[in-house]
């Protein structure tokens, strides 16, 4: 089932490398700095698996809808000063070589929609609870759901009625251009996001 474009356009993105190695270990620095660098809302925020060289590890990127908010969060990115951490944006980079190397490739993934995992992005504040697979899609800006061990038809998908138990933890990827959420089937004709929160529901406190 899909869902039209929610937010089109180009977008500036800042990689974010700063050495965290699992999934978990990165949604909690996606919080964090969006915190601290006080990102708007409708900013997007992915983590990117990191294979080059010696360098294994999660980093992140943070797309922006406004060049101006973009550079607002770079000035302020670059205070911080993350300890070991790398970043770019654009043409320009900060921190060490290879984390630089890292966060260029997490933004060149985010920039060309081809890869991320998505925590934040517009409206995920309303996947909480259950929702219906409509309201998931209408709601916010993920693009697509597809289920897992089920083909994938344009307009023969899961009823928009279905259920959908989001426990908390969604987060669709982007491919081929569109974010895309896997999901897997869940007691009484149900639904639920494939993956799992491990343990529990990534920075709970956060909102």
């Amino acid at each position: 089932m899909t869902a039209p474009d929610f937010l089109p356009g180009v977008r500036s993105v800042i990689g974010v490398d700063a050495g965290t190695v699992s999934l978990r270990e990165a949604d909690h620095l996606v919080h964090r700095l969006a915190d601290e660098l006080g990102l708007p809302a409708g900013t997007f925020a992915c983590t990117h698996l990191i294979r080059e060289g010696e360098r294994r590890g999660t980093a992140i990127s943070f797309a922006f809808e406004d060049s101006g908010e973009a550079e607002a969060a770079w000035r302020r990115l670059v205070r911080l000063g993350e300890p070991e951490a790398g970043a770019v944006l654009g043409g320009r980079e900060c921190g060490p070589a290879e984390a630089v190397r890292a966060a260029g490739t997490a933004a060149g993934e985010h920039a060309g929609r081809r890869g991320g995992r998505a925590v934040l992005y517009p409206g995920v504040e309303h996947l909480t609870g259950t929702v219906t697979l409509g309201e998931l899609l209408s709601l916010t800006a993920i693009d697509e759901a597809t289920v897992v061990g089920r083909p994938s038809t344009p307009g023969q998908g899961p009823d928009p009625r279905t259920p959908v138990h989001t426990r908390d933890h969604v987060r669709p990827e982007w491919r081929g251009g569109r974010l895309v959420l896997a999901l897997v089937p869940a007691a009484g004709d149900t639904l639920a996001p494939f993956e799992v929160p491990n343990p529990t529901p990534c920075c709970a406190d956060h909102g």
